[in-house]
């Protein structure tokens, strides 16, 4: 009886008009296929946009510390970046003026953090070895500082969590402000004047913006400009720019 029942349900399948049940699994498993197949293609679509998307942002910031530089000439008589307290004082960890060019001159120690030396010194990025992001490098993050504030949350501003990386600017142990001037310089503070106290938010979920001065050196007609690196913390070897006036 069971037997009579299937043949003629097998029997009724395959008079159906359309697709039979083996197109319908053949056609289902091309569809997995595709699928499959395409998404690690939008994956890498997503990721190139938001890549797009923070190298734009990087400009923004860019532009911001050259119009704070050149208002800077004019209000306090030389350019200085947002953090700095004079041209010749560093934001960060790098130390040795630009006056410096030689391998241990403060651009060069940081254009080799960016861009990496050798196997055993490479870029900081993420890490294929160890599968670690790159704001887990501490050793290279603690020497930066974060443009709107590592604990700033407006407008879903965020950072990821991580102790000993980049941190807040502030103002140097035994800095004394020049008479006549306003109090200054904070980096976060005088950065988010340039925005309308409105942070720029990285599209990566890792992500946060990052910088680091290194002072401009010498005086007078020997005098030589600070360099500013801006970076996104989700690969800075990946996104960033310096600008030097």
């Amino acid at each position: 009886m069971r037997l009579t029942i299937m043949k003629s349900f097998l029997k009724k399948l395959k008079g159906r008009t359309g697709q039979s049940m083996a197109e319908f699994a053949v056609t289902t498993a091309m569809m997995a296929t595709l699928a499959t197949t395409a998404a690690p293609k939008f994956s890498g679509v997503g990721e190139g946009a938001k890549g797009k998307k923070t190298e734009a942002e990087i400009d923004k910031i860019m532009k911001a510390a050259s119009n704070f530089y050149s208002s800077k000439v004019t209000s306090e008589g030389r350019g200085r970046f947002p953090g700095q307290e004079k041209y010749n004082i560093e934001v960060g960890g790098y130390t040795s003026p630009t006056s410096n060019q030689e391998w241990n001159g403060g651009v060069a120690i940081v254009d080799s953090v960016l861009e990496g030396t050798s196997s055993a010194y490479p870029a900081w990025k993420y890490d294929s070895n160890t599968g670690d992001a790159a704001y887990l490098n501490t050793t290279h993050g603690s020497k930066w500082r974060s443009v709107f504030g590592w604990s700033n949350t407006t407008g879903g501003h965020s950072a990821p969590g991580v102790t000993g990386g980049p941190m807040d600017d502030g103002v140097p142990a035994g800095y004394v402000q020049p008479p006549g001037q306003p109090a200054c310089c904070y980096g976060a503070t005088e950065w988010l004047n340039e925005f309308g106290k409105q942070p720029i938010k990285s599209p990566f979920q890792d992500g946060h913006y990052i910088y680091v001065v290194v002072p401009g050196g010498g005086a007078g007609n020997l005098a030589t400009a600070p360099v500013i690196f801006v970076a996104d913390l989700e690969s800075p070897a990946d996104y960033y720019k310096k600008y030097q006036p």
